[in-house]
């Protein structure tokens, strides 16, 4: 199985951003977590992280054909970006979304996601051990599903 992470705008601040929500963490170490997990799994993974909606778009579009399924943390773009869940709708490839804190129990405006509409799984308020929960999941699937 191939699965590609994504990851949205800031989560490249990990252990910088807000350290008392997000922990002390870094980006790297989620990067190297989430490769120790897959490693563990037989899965092949490919992460990604950008800062910009169309650059995250252009990369769920091109995984058609290449994954079986994609863990996404759209992390602000949750919120505002329909253009994410066309994507996700347009390839079709299975998806868990995925958030490093418990957005329930935030802000109000972060309890709106447009890309769970699409995902068939959400994972929040997990920390990392959320990424491989959810790659987990989609090792789990019915094959039909994949």
């Amino acid at each position: 199985m191939k699965i590609l992470v994504m990851n949205g705008p800031n989560l490249n601040m990990l252990g910088i951003r807000e350290p008392d929500i997000y922990g002390k963490s870094t980006y790297a170490d989620l990067c190297e977590m989430i490769e120790a997990h897959c490693k563990e799994k037989g899965v092949e993974a490919e992460i990604y992280q950008s800062n910009y909606e169309g650059d995250l778009v252009t990369k769920i579009q091109k995984a058609l054909g290449v994954f079986d399924g994609i863990v996404i943390n759209p992390a602000a773009y949750t919120h505002t970006s329909v253009a994410l869940l066309d994507a996700l709708k347009a390839v079709a490839i299975p998806a868990v979304e995925v958030h490093i804190s418990d957005v329930s129990k935030r802000e109000g405006f972060r309890s709106i996601s447009f890309v769970r509409e699409y995902c068939f799984a959400t994972i929040a308020g997990h920390g990392f051990a959320g990424y491989t929960e959810a790659i987990d999941l989609l090792l789990n699937m019915p094959e039909k599903r994949i």
